[in-house]
């Protein structure tokens, strides 16, 4: 069982129990076995004007606590190197608020993370940050991470004459580009680049599938900037990386990613509504592939400019921030310009081609695919997904169907392409 807890400086008891990760918020306790998280920002929201109310203000502190969890939580020590079972005490200002939310918060992040979570609340968390409260020009919250996709729901809400708030996650050699695109996009003053600051000694853990709540963590606090009843946040995330369907029987579950699977999604709506944060979760194309944003985008000359300097690659950093081209967020990537524009691919890809790819000289995402793709020619679509669309509704599972027969067509294209089927 790993055990971590959460709460501001003052709350932290002077001897630790065995075993025990405890992190502060917003201020470093200057002692080596406690972490950080988010260290000086409090007092960074307070100049900006900020004042969430603590509604807001502990679903921040919670996103971060769970965040703080995942990456102090070793997989490679639980029983099969994979799920972890994670005792996490979470400081609040106002815990009583979430006791009816623990079974479902606790479910939540078992589809997210894979792991078994139990979650304690107490009131040892920060007080809000009390800034002026004054709000921005804006009409609405939107992610920018850099990526391709979010480029293009960036586009298409400035096209569409709205005023997105754009909100990152601070990511190393992407900082530039998300702050390019949104002062391209929106102009200066519409854009807030956060990092969710943990730190902390000892082994740090690498999958970090709990990452994305930082992200609506920032979301939600952005969007009490905005001076409407029920700001909307705008995911902009392709139908298939949304559902990621595993490729293979070895990918079920939370080794294929559900940051942003619609299931998720309507947990974390449950959560924000049931807490009485007014904001709605928009997923603007669940039910269109990367290929189908890009035919849509709304404005393809500015798309055209600047889509081959967008960042999709899973193993970034691996390739020295270059795009590997043999990932799956690379194939899927490819496999959208090819659809689109083949010739305005300018990316710069470590491989050009996924021939001679195996797990001694990359990625195996290359076999997946093409084990995917061979299943459904063989089996059908229906029988190589299985239960993926047992969380659609039965009016919206064949629009669920289509996005992944399409995406799959899409992804097949390249594969033949390089000559791999």
């Amino acid at each position: 069982m790993n055990k971590i807890l959460c709460s501001t400086v003052d709350r932290i008891p002077q001897q630790l129990q065995a075993g025990e990760r405890v992190f502060s918020y917003f201020k470093g306790a200057k002692r080596n076995d406690v972490g950080a998280i988010a260290n000086r920002w409090h007092g960074k929201l307070k100049r900006a004007g900020f004042r969430p109310s603590p509604a807001v203000w502990d679903f921040v502190q919670f996103c971060l606590a769970v965040c703080s969890a995942d990456l102090a939580s070793p997989r490679s020590t639980s029983a099969d190197g994979w799920t972890r079972k994670i005792q996490l005490t979470v400081g609040l200002c106002e815990p009583l608020r979430w006791e009816p939310l623990k079974n479902h918060l606790e479910e939540m992040l078992k589809i997210l993370t894979g792991d078994y979570w139990i979650l304690i609340f107490n009131d040892a968390g920060a007080k809000p940050p009390q800034g002026d409260g004054e709000y921005l020009q804006n009409d609405c919250v939107s992610l920018l991470s850099g990526g391709l996709d979010s480029l293009i729901g960036g586009i298409n809400l400035v096209t569409e004459e709205k005023r997105p708030l754009f909100v990152s996650q601070l990511a190393h050699k992407d900082s530039g580009l998300q702050r390019h695109y949104a002062e391209l996009l929106a102009g200066r003053g519409s854009h807030y680049q956060w990092s969710h600051g943990i730190n902390f000694n000892g082994v740090r853990e690498s999958s970090t599938r709990a990452r994305s709540l930082a992200f609506y963590a920032f979301a939600v606090l952005a969007s009490t900037k905005i001076n409407l009843p029920q700001p909307q946040i705008y995911i902009p995330e392709n139908g298939f990386i949304c559902i990621n369907p595993p490729l293979v029987p070895g990918r079920v579950s939370s080794l294929s990613t559900r940051t942003t699977h619609p299931l998720f999604i309507g947990k974390l709506q449950r959560v924000l509504d049931e807490l009485g944060i007014s904001v709605e979760l928009v997923l603007p194309y669940r039910l269109q592939t990367k290929g189908e944003m890009m035919r849509g985008c709304l404005d393809q000359e500015r798309l055209r400019a600047l889509a081959s300097n967008s960042t999709s690659c899973g193993r970034f950093r691996t390739y020295n921030r270059q795009h590997c081209g043999r990932c799956v967020p690379c194939l899927i990537r490819r496999s959208a310009f090819l659809a689109w524009e083949p010739e305005s691919d300018t990316t710069n890809y470590r491989f050009s081609s996924v021939v001679g790819s195996d797990k001694s000289s990359g990625p195996d995402d290359p076999m997946a695919v093409a084990l995917a793709v061979l299943d459904t020619k063989q089996r059908g679509l229906d029988l190589f997904l299985g239960g993926t669309l047992a969380f659609a509704s039965i009016a919206e599972r064949p629009d669920y169907r289509r996005v992944l027969q399409q995406g799959l067509a899409e992804l097949e294209a390249v594969l033949v392409q390089d000559q791999l089927l």
